[in-house]
């Protein structure tokens, strides 16, 4: 059975079209998505129900994320910490990963995935983490220490202006804004 407009309430459906770079469909496909990761007797209580991380981590679109947990902590309103979403919590997150958002909503967001610490800056700790999450964390695939300090020393050298040994939001948008995948690559489509 296909979400309706009815059961989501108009009203909200023109507001959540309003508050995000979703469309009526999209918002729609969203809700039947959600509802399905929610227990029976949650599904009546849209806003009131939180969906643990584990169960949002089961989307296809995220399972071979490599960032999944972060993304879900970026995205949680979670109290607890625990990277749980509210359906709205749900739409922010795909209306960030969406088609239409723009060049500084998406590195916004990327930035703040790629700061594992929330200290407001890429340190090279965050830059190792980031480098661990791509290259995978087996022996086969993992940098040795020599291999590692070699790239986060080039990242700090191409991004790093004010040469304070960390690269900041603003920093971080010029690179990203000189990266011509990066928009069509940070996405996730239902």
């Amino acid at each position: 059975m296909g979400t309706t407009a009815s059961q989501l309430g108009k009203d909200s459906l023109s507001e959540y079209q309003e508050l995000t770079f979703l469309t009526k469909q999209e918002i729609l496909l969203a809700h039947k998505r959600f509802t399905e990761l929610q227990n029976r007797d949650e599904r009546n209580q849209l806003n009131a129900t939180r969906v643990p991380m584990e169960k949002i981590l089961t989307l296809p679109e995220l399972k071979s994320n490599p960032f999944r947990k972060r993304i879900c902590h970026v995205f949680s309103t979670s109290e607890a910490k625990d990277g749980s979403l509210t359906f709205e919590d749900f739409l922010d997150l795909l209306s960030a990963f969406s088609d239409s958002a723009t060049l500084e909503i998406k590195s916004h967001y990327a930035f703040r995935i790629f700061d594992f610490d929330d200290d407001g800056t890429l340190d090279c700790g965050d830059l190792e983490k980031l480098v661990n999450c791509l290259t995978g964390e087996t022996d086969d695939t993992r940098l040795n220490s020599e291999e590692m300090r070699q790239l986060i020393s080039n990242i700090l050298e191409e991004s790093d202006i004010d040469k304070d040994g960390t690269v900041n939001l603003s920093e971080f948008q010029h690179v990203i804004s000189r990266s011509p995948d990066f928009v069509s690559s940070f996405k996730i489509v239902l």
